[in-house]
């Protein structure tokens, strides 16, 4: 069943429309959907939190300034997320730290592997080239309450560590659930960086969760 929030943004031309006409609850229903993921995409280009969250304001103030001029060329995610953008960008030049998200992600995906080659089988292997040789054992869920909420702050804590780029795509994939092309749109990512920025983030978060519940052995034998 979809929530009310999912079914409140699914129809963009009636939330454009509450929008314009000052509904605070459409307003209210986009920023439930899109502040938490603004967030994590402009701390990627400036250097603090309460930083970030300036820039996420600014946004808000721009796209509330700006609704009149959107033309729906594009989707209004996508047009909100390009204000963010150029905004974190401004901010990060007064702050002397312009990196374009690119080019996190360009360096980001050319990255050594983020786990050892053996736990691979070689790329020349007769039935499974490339797959997992070694990989988890099945998570048994913690019953008690204390260690289902260590696991948690684990998998967040993981996800806090991992490098912007990555850690960006693996928030909108996985936290807020966008479908890929909304991430590459998003982000002016290609499909080709966004699955690789994607796969190095869970992997370096699995690999997290293996130290944390000692949850490795062979899975397939060669």
């Amino acid at each position: 069943m979809r929530s009310d929030r999912a079914v409140a943004v699914e129809d963009e031309a009636q939330l454009l429309d509450g929008l314009r006409r000052g509904d605070e609850g459409a307003f209210a229903a986009v920023m439930a959907s899109y502040n938490a993921a603004l967030l994590h995409v402009a701390a990627t280009y400036v250097s603090s939190r309460a930083v970030a969250e300036e820039v996420v304001q600014e946004t808000w103030l721009a796209v509330v300034k700006g609704l009149d001029r959107f033309e729906g060329r594009s989707s209004l995610k996508t047009w909100i997320f390009r204000i963010l953008t150029n905004t974190a960008r401004t901010r990060g030049a007064r702050e002397s730290r312009t990196v374009p998200f690119s080019s996190l992600a360009a360096a980001e995906a050319d990255e050594g592997p983020s786990l050892d080659a053996d736990r691979f089988f070689p790329a020349d292997h007769d039935r499974y080239p490339g797959h997992w040789s070694v990989g988890p054992t099945t998570w048994r869920t913690p019953e008690d309450g204390l260690l289902a909420t260590e696991t948690r702050e684990v998998i967040v804590g993981a996800i806090d560590g991992l490098p912007p780029a990555q850690r960006t795509v693996i928030a909108l994939r996985d936290i807020e659930g966008w479908p890929p092309e909304e991430v590459c749109e998003a982000l002016e990512l290609t499909q080709g960086n966004q699955r690789v920025l994607l796969h190095r983030a869970r992997t370096r978060v699995r690999a997290q969760l293996e130290r944390h519940l000692g949850a490795v052995e062979p899975t397939v034998s060669a």
